[in-house]
């Protein structure tokens, strides 16, 4: 295993992430933060608490968005669903869809096919704290990436939790 952003990387990230999203959204009217589970909420939770106290006025609303029923690559498996919280109206609002890695683009595609259960947006963002974008499947870019990182295609990024409780992005080979 191989740290690739350490805890100060990785929350320098998030404020370059927060600091972005801030600059194009400087009213926060019409405007939702939308976590994917399960990576995608920690890094949503984190831009979250940086926009609070940076945003002056409305602040944007936040929601939690479970794709396991949406996925194409685990028809086998029974899994049990993550949390689903998205109490308010995304119809004609700007949505920031957030996860963790970027990789061939399939959570995405999945994530928007579950937001269309809710409404139609008028637009949707994507932020990502690591981009792998050297395997992408689908025509999927981010609009704010917090770090790109080049990998092979069967080595897998995680963000996790340490010990002590920081979080940081592994590397695990192959």
């Amino acid at each position: 295993m191989k740290v690739l952003l350490t805890r100060e990387q990785l929350n320098n990230c998030i404020s370059r992430l927060a600091q972005d999203i801030k600059l194009h959204h400087a009213s926060a009217n019409d405007l939702l933060l939308i976590g994917i589970q399960q990576g995608g909420v920690v890094v949503a939770d984190r831009i979250m608490d940086q926009l609070k106290e940076e945003l002056t006025g409305k602040q944007p609303l936040y929601g939690q968005l479970d794709i396991t029923f949406y996925r194409d690559d685990i028809r086998k498996e029974i899994l049990a669903p993550d949390r689903m919280n998205i109490p308010f109206d995304i119809e004609n609002k700007t949505i920031i869809l957030i996860d963790d890695v970027l990789f061939t683009g399939r959570t995405i595609k999945a994530a928007l096919d579950a937001l269309l259960d809710y409404g139609r947006p008028a637009k949707v963002e994507l932020c990502v704290l690591v981009d792998r974008k050297e395997h992408r499947q689908f025509p999927i870019q981010a609009d704010y990436v917090g770090t790109t990182i080049q990998t092979e295609k069967t080595d897998k990024v995680k963000l996790r939790q340490t010990d002590t409780g920081d979080l940081e992005v592994v590397l695990l080979p192959s």
